[in-house]
């Protein structure tokens, strides 16, 4: 089955965050060795916002993510450019306003088998 796309564009700020995987031995005398583990180690995660979007747009984008649940990828073009698989397993949304409404999303990288 092919991923869906999210095609909604963020608002500014979009952070985004790495955090390589790598696996350190400490010796004695404040000695260590650090190695990459995986073949992937360094998967992105993005804070996203998406701030005063009317109801209907903020219906549109909260059904995405409720619908994937946390567990389904989607793609996604991040704010430099590159498409890869991600997906969203924390969201919020503020009601700031009559139609008025701004949604807090965490889209992190994955592969799957």
């Amino acid at each position: 089955m092919a991923a869906t796309t999210f095609t909604w564009i963020p608002s500014y700020p979009a952070t985004q965050n790495s955090q390589p995987n790598v696996r350190t031995v400490k010796f004695g005398d404040g000695y260590e060795q650090r190695l990459r583990y995986g073949l992937r180690t360094d998967f992105k995660e993005w804070d996203l916002v998406f701030n005063n979007r009317d109801d209907t747009e903020r219906a549109a984008i909260l059904t995405f993510l409720t619908e994937r649940g946390g567990v389904e990828q989607f793609n996604w073009t991040t704010p430099h450019g590159g498409t890869s698989a991600f997906v969203c397993s924390e969201w919020s949304s503020e009601h700031a306003g009559c139609n008025l409404n701004n949604i807090s999303a965490k889209f992190r990288q994955v592969v799957d088998l």
